[in-house]
């Protein structure tokens, strides 16, 4: 019988725990989901990586002012360059779990043009 597992974890690694240390410590998930799981105030984060792109993502994090997209103010992180890796990589690792066949997660902001 085939290894059914499709959880991602041989590819966890000190950046990606890292990555989710800061994700519960700053409570992301209040706002945002993972595989549906979370908050509905901002978007659906598990495929963000493939919809935005790093350099995106490290914008958000990094900038020293509020992100609003849409009137939605997202708190100004002002992360580091370290921390900012990080939580890239905890983000690709999440986009790179298999859905099982979905491609991506259904959430009310998980839009295309986000």
């Amino acid at each position: 019988m085939p290894n059914k597992d499709q959880s991602n974890y041989t590819k966890l690694d000190k950046q990606v725990v890292r990555g989710k240390e800061i994700w519960e410590t700053n409570n992301c998930m209040g706002c945002h989901t993972i595989m549906g799981e979370g908050g509905y105030y901002a978007p659906e984060l598990t495929k963000v990586i493939d919809r935005r792109g790093e350099g995106y993502v490290k914008a958000v994090l990094t900038s020293p002012i509020p992100w609003a997209p849409n009137g939605r103010k997202m708190v100004a992180y002002n992360m580091n360059e370290k921390d900012a890796q990080a939580m890239i990589a905890y983000l690709k690792w999440v986009g790179n779990i298999d859905l099982n066949g979905f491609d991506r997660v259904v959430s009310p902001l998980a839009k295309a043009n986000q």
